[in-house]
């Protein structure tokens, strides 16, 4: 049975290796020649407008490049609107890696991602570390970096309810690490992420 955090298949590693997604040009790009030569730390957010992820990819962009440089490594951002979006959103995160989008969502759904919700962290569990402040400190952030900030945006955000994950990728054709989100708020912790593929924090 497979879980939030199972590795996928060969062979479904190697079908989501060749769908097509976009990068900031609006290129269409291989998945898997991301990933062809080295190792990369692919992070998969929610929607452009999620203040939740936004606050997530804020965190990434503090790691730094030279700690990836070591460790052969880089991280990417995939979302699942329209690409004319995607120069506004390393803009609002300050995140200098690159960021492709999945509008059609086939890849998300190829790699496990295939969870709709709105829900937040189920009560009694611990919330996530990037999150800062409460439930309407999300809720404030997604309206302000995104529509009220961007309002020829609005409708190229992507799926609202389309829940992400953390991978980490390559080199070559295989996954070392897979998990998937249960909620709006379940990104891996960052500091985990980066242990898992040898960057020093």
């Amino acid at each position: 049975m497979s879980t939030s955090k199972s590795i996928p298949e060969a062979s479904v590693l190697q079908e989501a290796s060749l769908l097509e997604i976009f990068d900031l040009n609006g290129q269409k790009v291989k998945f898997g020649s991301i990933f062809e030569k080295e190792s990369v730390i692919a992070v998969f957010i929610r929607h452009f407008f999620c203040g939740r992820c936004q606050m997530y990819v804020e965190q990434l962009a503090t790691v730094k490049k030279e700690n990836l440089a070591s460790a052969s490594t880089k991280i990417i951002v995939i979302g699942c609107g329209k690409w004319g979006a995607i120069k506004a959103y390393a803009e609002t995160t300050g995140f200098g890696g690159e960021i492709y989008t999945d509008p059609t969502r086939e890849l998300y759904h190829k790699l496990g991602m295939t969870i709709g919700s709105v829900k937040t962290t189920p009560a009694g569990e611990e919330k996530r570390s990037y999150l800062r402040g409460g439930f309407w400190a999300g809720i404030v952030q997604s309206l302000l970096k995104g529509p009220l900030s961007h309002p020829s945006l609005i409708g190229k955000q992507g799926n609202f309810t389309q829940l992400g994950g953390d991978f980490i990728f390559g080199p070559g054709i295989k996954c070392s690490y897979a998990s998937r989100m249960q909620n709006t708020e379940d990104h891996a912790e960052v500091a985990e992420l980066m242990k898992l593929a040898g960057v020093e924090m």
